[in-house]
Parts: C-alpha cells; sequence; structure tokens
C-alpha cells in the first residue's frame, strides 16, 4: 500500500492481480445512509428477487470469480469453484433462515386487540471481510443484511480487494442500487474508520482474534451497535480407539491442510489417546507426505496452494522451529517447496513433551500432535484453550460421543467429521476468542433484524379502574 493506492499479488507467482485507490469511508456512508430507507421500504419480495438475480449473475461470472479467487487468495480452482457454489447456494439458504427466525408472527391476545411480533432491520451494516474466503464469507453477512433491509458497507481485505471488488460489481449487475451495497478499499485504518464510524448501526466482522477484540472494545461503550464476531480457533482433533485409522488420517489431513491451513476452522492440534498413536501416525504422516503442493491453476490440481503471503509464510517456518526448540519432536517438517513465495508444504510436530505451548491461532499446515492416556485426558487437553470455535471426535462409541460433546468448548463439535467444512443450513460461530455469541450462517438472521413487539387495536379503547376520584 503506496501513495493512497492498494496492490495485491498472486501469492502463487508475486505477480500484481489488481490496484486501485483507497476509499472514502465517510463519503460511503453518508451515500448508504441515504439509500437506506428507500431500500428498507421496497418490499421483501422485491428485494429478494434481486439477490436472486445476484446468484444468477454469479453463476454466469462463475468462471471468472473463481479464477479471480485461485489468482488472488492462492486457493487451488477446485476450492474456489466449490466457493463460488456456496455464494450461489447462499440465497436460498438465507431466504429461509429470514422467515424462519425473523419472520411475522401474530401473538395471542385480548378480545378486540392483536399482538405482533414484526422485525426491523438496523440501517447501515459494515461488512468487513477476510482473505480467505473471500466471496462466500462476506456474503454470509452482505446477503441477510440486505434481505433485511439493511445498506451495508463492505470492506474487503487488503489482501484480496479484487475479488470484493468484483462481488460488489455482481450485486450491481443484477439491480441492487448502487450506494445499498458499497465496497470500500483500504487496510487496518480504512477498516478502523469504518467501524468508528457514527453513521454506522452494525458491525459484522470475520478475521483474526486480535483484530475481532479490538472491535469490541473500541465499541463497549455503544450498545446502540450491533457487533457480530466470528474469529479464529486453537481447533482440536481427538483420535480415540478406532479400527478404522487410514480414514482416521484422511479426516485428519482434511482438517489440517485444506486451504492450506487457512481456515477458521482448521485443526490446529491432534490430541491422541496412547493406544492408537503409533498405528495413527504411521497412517498419517505418509498421506500428509503425498498431498501435492502447487500453483492453484496447475494441472493436475494440487491438494494445497500457497499460504497467502511470505509475511505469513516466514511467521509459520519460524513457528515450526520455535516449537522444535521448545522440545518438539518433528514427525514431517514443514518446508518452503518454492523459494521467495509462500509454499509450504505441511507441517507435523509432536508437541507432548513441550512444557507451555503457546494458545495461538497458528494460521497455516502446521498440525502440533499430543499424546494422552485417554479419552477424559482427550477432553480435558481440547478445552485447555481460550478459543472454542471447531472440535471433533474420530471413533470411540455412542457413549465417548456423548460425553466428548456435552463437555467440549465449542460451537462446532463434530463425530467422525472434520472440523471444517461446517453447513450454511446450521449456525456457524464459537465461543471464547472464537466469537461473540452470534454465530453466522444460518443464524445470520437474528443479528441483521431486530425484533420488534407491538400490541394493536383498530381504536382505542380503555378506562383508568383505580386509584381515580369519583
Amino acid at each position: 500500500m503506496t501513495d493512497n493506492i492498494l496492490i495485491s499479488h498472486e501469492p502463487a507467482s508475486g505477480e500484481e492481480v489488481w490496484r486501485g485507490p483507497l476509499g472514502d469511508v465517510d463519503a460511503a456512508v453518508s451515500a448508504a445512509r441515504r439509500a437506506w430507507a428507500p431500500w428498507a421500504a421496497r418490499a421483501l419480495t422485491d428485494r429478494i428477487a434481486l439477490l436472486r438475480g445476484f446468484a444468477n449473475t454469479v453463476r454466469r461470472d462463475s468462471d471468472m470469480l473463481a479464477d479471480l479467487i485461485a489468482r488472488e487468495a492462492g486457493k487451488p480452482l477446485w476450492e474456489a469453484r466449490n466457493e463460488i457454489d456456496s455464494v450461489v447456494a447462499r440465497i436460498d439458504i438465507a431466504v429461509q433462515a429470514y422467515a424462519e427466525r425473523t419472520g411475522k408472527k401474530k401473538l395471542d391476545s385480548g378480545v378486540g386487540a392483536s399482538a405482533a411480533l414484526r422485525h426491523k432491520p438496523h440501517g447501515v451494516m459494515a461488512v468487513i471481510g477476510p482473505f480467505n474466503f473471500p466471496a462466500h464469507i462476506p456474503c454470509g453477512h452482505i446477503i441477510p443484511a440486505l434481505i433485511a433491509g439493511n445498506a451495508v458497507v463492505f470492506k474487503p481485505s487488503e489482501k484480496t480487494p479484487a475479488v470484493g471488488e468484483a462481488l460488489v460489481a455482481a450485486f450491481h449487475r443484477a439491480g441492487v442500487p448502487e450506494d445499498v451495497i458499497q465496497c470500500v478499499i483500504g487496510g487496518p485504518e480504512e477498516g478502523k474508520a469504518l467501524v468508528a464510524h457514527p453513521g454506522i448501526d452494525g458491525v459484522l466482522f470475520t478475521g483474526s482474534a486480535q483484530a475481532g477484540i479490538a472491535i469490541n472494545r473500541k465499541l463497549a461503550a455503544n450498545p446502540g451497535k450491533i457487533v457480530a464476531l466470528e474469529m479464529g480457533g486453537n481447533n482440536p482433533v481427538v483420535v480415540t480407539d478406532t479400527p478404522k485409522l487410514a480414514d482416521a488420517a484422511a479426516l485428519i489431513v482434511q482438517s489440517a491442510f485444506t486451504t492450506a491451513g487457512q481456515r477458521c476452522t482448521s485443526a490446529r492440534r491432534l490430541i491422541v489417546v496412547e493406544s492408537v498413536y503409533d498405528a495413527l501416525m504411521a497412517e498419517l504422516v505418509p498421506l500428509a507426505r503425498k498431498l501435492m503442493v502447487g500453483h492453484p491453476l496447475g494441472e493436475p490440481q494440487p491438494f494445497m496452494g500457497p499460504v497467502i503471503d511470505n509475511e505469513t509464510a516466514d511467521r509459520l517456518t519460524e513457528s515450526f522451529v520455535a516449537l522444535l526448540t521448545a522440545g518438539g519432536r518433528p514427525l514431517l517438517h514443514m518446508r518452503r517447496t518454492v523459494p521467495d513465495l509462500p509454499f509450504l508444504s505441511p507441517g507435523i510436530i509432536d508437541v507432548t513433551d513441550v512444557p507451555e505451548r503457546p494458545d495461538i491461532e497458528l494460521f497455516g499446515p502446521l498440525l502440533q500432535v499430543i499424546r494422552v492416556p485417554d479419552l477424559d485426558t482427550a477432553i480435558t487437553e481440547a478445552n485447555n484453550t481460550r478459543f472454542g470455535l471447531s472440535a471433533s471426535l474420530i471413533g470411540g462409541s455412542p457413549e465417548d460421543y456423548g460425553r466428548f460433546w456435552a463437555n467440549i468448548r465449542a460451537g462446532i463439535i463434530n463425530w467422525n467429521a472434520p472440523t471444517n467444512g461446517a453447513s450454511s443450513k446450521a449456525p456457524f460461530g464459537g465461543v471464547g476468542l472464537s466469537g461473540n455469541h452470534r454465530p453466522a450462517a444460518y443464524y445470520a438472521a437474528d443479528y441483521c433484524a431486530y425484533p420488534v413487539a407491538s400490541n394493536e387495536m383498530d381504536q382505542p379503547r380503555a378506562t383508568v379502574m383505580i386509584g381515580v376520584r369519583p
């Protein structure tokens, strides 16, 4: 970012993808405030029809958008295409969620009167998106917000501005008014200005715990702004007795290394009951070693592309070395596979003997392994974190899973399934440093409109019965 110009580069090649001026937060918020009331006054059916048009626009431009995501975010093309499919599917899910969770209701009342529950939009919502799902995650906020009647000012990650700009252009081509959904390009300073702007009625954020905590602190004295924080996780996979160790290894690989480990639900810790440790490692390490790391548009398609930039790759390799220095035992060394570019091979390290394991989100393909004697100890170890987003149990009996489910602190708890790949038809969020109890996905409708209770009569009818002089 130089001289008020933002430039993004392909992680896989270092080549420039996009450049453009920083956005004007004040101008965008002012335009959104003017546009909000007419948009909210439109019939719900009209808003939904325009958003279905957006889905058709994205479907028509899917090849272009997937190619852009692959190049700018560094995702393999197969994964970028899956992201676009998720954006298209989001419309029907959001419409159903709005009807179910914020629809109109008639309530019981007295004779000649009625009571009702309806929902109103908040106003102008700021959506701050991440780089790892630069289309799908922002749309998880934007689409429910627009359906509810809000206007939106969207700041994409400074690492994926081209995708953000293309996404908003697709809304406009579908007929959503330009001032109702706007893209403000910028970095942390523009994000801070948007959060603090008095014309913003809500902040919908996806990103790091550090940034989310800063937003929460900034708005702590302003309860009038709705704040939904989706942050990261130090997510555990627990493996107990199972005869299907090859399947277990595949689930672990999917959890830890999909998207080069750059998902908030990616597994960071593998907690293994001692009785299956050796046999599991004999399956896991060779499988992880076989994963193809390559250019997102390469053929054959790789399992993993690069991490987002060289700075991230440097931090991850330094973290691997730090864990080794602290007493970790390498099971699969993390390596830079291409000089001067952020391609990393998967890293697996046994940290059982590390006395103070860091409770941080290492956002990349680095998996820490911890050996434990039994499932109860594994559950305790899994909860040894300030985060609480996603957790999975692999193996065990239904009773084991019941104990696991009852005692794990997380917003997403799976059995014999990866930690990632959550359904948009369910709530998505966590506890602790992972979120503020405002889950996204299907429950996004809850924070995009507020409930209004009404008691109603067609004519005033009342008397004062007590305490009145004759």
